[in-house]
């Protein structure tokens, strides 16, 4: 049956769509069962959405409380249905050991809209339980008047079953159940992907009432132990009565869950999850809000009091402050006026701050608005100023301490054939070492002012002489180079230094003896932000070996602040380039194995070949080095689907395929070979983005090869068949260089807006009673009632346009089919 593939569209319209943002920081782990002939165990995580692995966390080494502290933020359907998390322990000579598991459903994360955070006892992994896929029935009543009524099955097709066999797939056939009366279907060998086109029929029992249920079961076929059990789906019969005949596609489930024997002896995962599913209306609709929140900036440069953004300051939560300062800050980049908007809120901290020693200390809206301005303008920037040294830190596994109270003298052992070293030989030694690591990373830093990005020089600029302003005083007039540093060195390259695989420096997490030398050397370049030398040396006296090389920092650390802020206002054009809607020259690149097919021909039995993988704003690229002038390249507007292939095809469970079209209107099929899940999983995400408004794609796709006159995936011999799965466009990775979303920026800024409006109200008639607003301002005053009555009022049509769309959603998606699976 060579039916095409039905696809459900979640979007609204062309441009209104659902989206669910899911936040996973995956903590640490304890009490895990030994594994190991050491007595420990080797702890990694799976993180599977449905089942399919999106995420593998680093492996821990020889622990039974591992300590992860990863965070990913993915963007899925809205019909996904689990997240669930596979603590494994890795062998280097067996097949990794499986501990257990935490599955968490989408309606317990939706229940709990400010998260989920805490400890949960890893369960058993039960087999009848791990199923996934989804299976196409017809179900119908036949007969009429004095005729028995008939009740008939037909068995369609199914895709996405769980994979049983070694070989990589299964032998899937259907068991179908009704009124004591069991019929079964042929077996397809080799298939997660099976089309059966068989009829099964029922005589009706009208006496069932309520417990006229139709069983319909996917097992896999073995010849030798017993059968595996794929998952099922139960139909209450009476409610289709009314309906006399339905189609569709349907979610198996799994069995009947049982009670495990290791329940709570398996250990726990400690999780910190959250779940945002958002309405995305058409970018009309958001217009309004985004032009009065960025008049709002100009006039509150302008002298004008109160306005939006100080009452958005002064009514956000230390909870959501994180949050609303990401927003606002993407939001006013699309806009063109980041800059402008944080000079507000500058302005807004140093009116008042009264002790300069406190300024941008604590995590205000400010301080929090520009870590994230940070982070989305400069971590290019980051990885360039501290990639080298980072690199040779992990690279080198020195022994670096430099406080007596921790020093390891086995740590150094046996100088040949001299003495052994000494507590006062290790110190030295490691003070030798960080200098020298110290001194790489000041040159780097003055190095970099020729190449930082001109909009943060900008920002500082204005920061600088907010400050420069609020304090003329000679005795502050190291102030001003303090406000720049707390937070280009302490919540920008410190936080980088101490955490590289947090702001993507490094791959995995440093083990102790490296994570020891970073934490260092964050400690000194946070002194030479302080600007204080001997402040620290008066909490740790240890780190007095390290004066010298710190009072010469913050010489060259102020020569620096000099040049970074030096810049010109006749530069405003391209800093707003820079940081414009479109993607950037480079997305991302690397080294990969390709192998490429034209008209999804039979893959060629030579291996992958590396080339150097180039995705830009235009073309995904490759040649066989880096530098190559030789290359060639596949244009974004022609990709039809991003997709995983199955394991079996080429013995890889990270091969992706890139089907794309040709002008001759033959397809091309390229085949990308990554090294593990999560650099499948990156690529897979930057090309599904990058290809996000590709109108050409295809809604199903086959995870299988063309070999032998067939399809490996569900045996069809027609090369042009359409597809046996179903095309995943709606899962991918948020990464730091992904472009901006002006409408869900709006949207996220009108949800805390909306929750905060009565707050709003409140605090304006607070400051208004404060400032003692006088009759003859009264007029001046109107206007900021109509001001802040016209933003409600943008608001409320906002709430109305949901409410609108959600009836909409009801409406449409009424359907007595829904009804029969129980």
């Amino acid at each position: 049956m060579n039916k095409k593939c039905r696809r459900v569209i979640y979007s609204l319209n062309d441009s209104m769509a659902k989206r669910s943002t899911l936040f996973i920081r995956i903590v640490e782990g304890k009490n895990l069962p030994i594994k190991d002939i050491t007595g420990s165990s080797d702890p990694y995580c799976i993180v599977k959405i449905d089942n399919e692995a999106i995420i593998r966390t680093a492996t821990i080494w020889k622990t039974l409380s591992p300590f992860w502290g990863e965070e990913y933020t993915v963007h899925l359907p809205p019909y996904f249905r689990t997240v669930s998390f596979y603590v494994l322990d890795e062998d280097s000579l067996s097949r990794d050991d499986v501990i257990g598991k935490v599955s968490i459903s989408k309606e317990l994360l939706t229940a709990k809209p400010q998260g989920v955070d805490g400890w949960m006892n890893l369960t058993e992994i039960d087999p009848d339980e791990e199923v996934q896929g989804e299976i196409h029935l017809q179900i119908s009543v036949l007969g009429d008047g004095d005729i028995p009524r008939k009740l008939c099955c037909q068995v369609l097709e199914a895709r996405d079953l769980a994979k049983k066999d070694r070989n990589g797939a299964s032998d899937p056939f259907v068991r179908v159940r009704y009124n004591g009366k069991t019929y079964e279907s042929a077996v397809v060998k080799k298939s997660c992907y099976p089309r059966w086109n068989e009829s099964f029929e029922f005589e009706l029992d009208e006496t069932l009432s309520d417990t006229g249920l139709l069983s319909v079961e996917v097992w896999d076929w073995d010849l030798v132990s017993r059968n595996d059990f794929l998952g099922k789906v139960l139909f209450n019969i009476n409610k289709l009565q009314s309906a006399q005949q339905e189609e569709g596609w349907f979610r198996l489930g799994p069995d009947k869950s049982k009670h495990s024997e290791y329940e709570g002896t398996l250990g726990s995962l400690r999780l910190q999850l959250r779940l945002r599913d958002e309405v995305v209306l058409p970018s009309s609709h958001y217009k309004p809000l985004t032009e009065l929140l960025s008049q709002s900036v100009g006039s509150q440069l302008n002298g004008n009091w109160p306005d939006f953004i100080m009452l958005i300051d002064e009514t956000t939560t230390a909870e959501s402050r994180q949050e609303v300062a990401n927003n606002l800050v993407k939001l006013f980049l699309g806009q063109g006026l980041v800059k402008e908007f944080l000079d507000v809120l500058f302005k807004l901290e140093l009116e008042k701050t009264t002790e300069p020693n406190t300024l941008f200390r604590s995590n205000s809206l400010a301080s929090k608005s520009m870590e994230s301005f940070l982070k989305v303008a400069g971590m290019q920037y980051l990885h360039r100023l501290l990639g080298a040294i980072i690199n040779r830190i992990f690279e080198e596994k020195k022994y670096v301490e430099l406080d007596p109270s921790k020093v390891e003298l086995k740590e150094a052992g046996c100088a040949g054939l001299h003495r052994q070293q000494t507590e006062s030989d290790i110190i030295q030694q490691s003070s030798s070492l960080l200098q020298s690591y110290l001194s790489e990373l000041l040159t780097s830093i003055l190095q970099s002012a020729s190449y930082c990005p001109l909009l943060i020089c900008q920002v500082f600029h204005q920061l600088y002489l907010r400050v420069q302003e609020r304090f003329p005083d000679p005795e502050y007039r190291k102030v001003k180079f303090i406000a720049v540093t707390s937070f280009l060195c302490l919540r920008f390259i410190s936080p980088a230094i101490m955490s590289p695989k947090l702001f993507h420096l490094r791959e995995k997490h440093a083990d102790a003896r490296t994570s020891r030398t970073l934490l260092l050397l964050a400690k000194a370049v946070q002194t030479i932000g302080n600007m204080d030398t001997l402040a620290c040396c008066s909490k740790e006296p240890w780190m007095v070996c390290l004066q010298p090389a710190i009072q010469q920092g913050i010489t060259q650390l102020k020569d620096f602040i000099t040049k970074l802020v030096s810049c010109h206002e006749s530069e405003d054009l391209e800093l707003q380039t820079r940081m414009s809607l479109q993607c950037g020259t480079m997305e991302k690149e690397g080294f990969l194995f390709l192998h490429r097919t034209k008209d999804k021909c039979m893959p060629m039995t030579s291996p992958f070949k590396k080339y150097y993988v180039t995705l830009s704003k235009d073309t995904l690229s490759y040649s066989r080095t880096q530098h190559s002038k030789k290359s060639s390249s596949i244009s974004l507007p022609k990709i039809r689907a991003v997709e995983k292939v199955e394991e079996k095809c080429f013995g890889s469970a990270n091969v992706m395929q890139i089907i794309s079209s040709e002008d001759s209107g033959l397809q091309e099929t390229l085949y990308l070979d990554c090294k593990s899940v999560n650099e499948l999983n990156h690529w897979l995400s930057a090309l599904r983005k990058a290809c996000s408004h590709n109108t050409n794609t295809m809604s199903c796709y086959h995870p299988g090869i063309y070999k032998a006159d067939r399809w490996s995936c569900c045996h069809q011999k027609e090369k042009s068949d359409s597809g046996c799965d179903k095309t995943r466009h709606g899962v991918t990775l948020q990464e730091w260089y992904d472009p901006l979303d002006p409408d869900l920026e709006a949207q996220l800024i009108y949800q805390h807006l909306r929750s905060v409006q009565q707050a709003m109200r409140d605090k304006y008639y607070m400051l208004r009673e404060q400032q003692g607003v006088k009759e003859a301002d009264s007029v001046r005053d109107k206007k900021k009632v109509d001001g802040l009555s016209k933003l409600f009022s943008i608001l409320q049509d906002l709430h109305d346009a949901h409410a609108a769309v959600e009836e909409e959603e009801r409406s449409k998606n009424k359907n007595v089919f829904l009804e029969l699976q129980t």
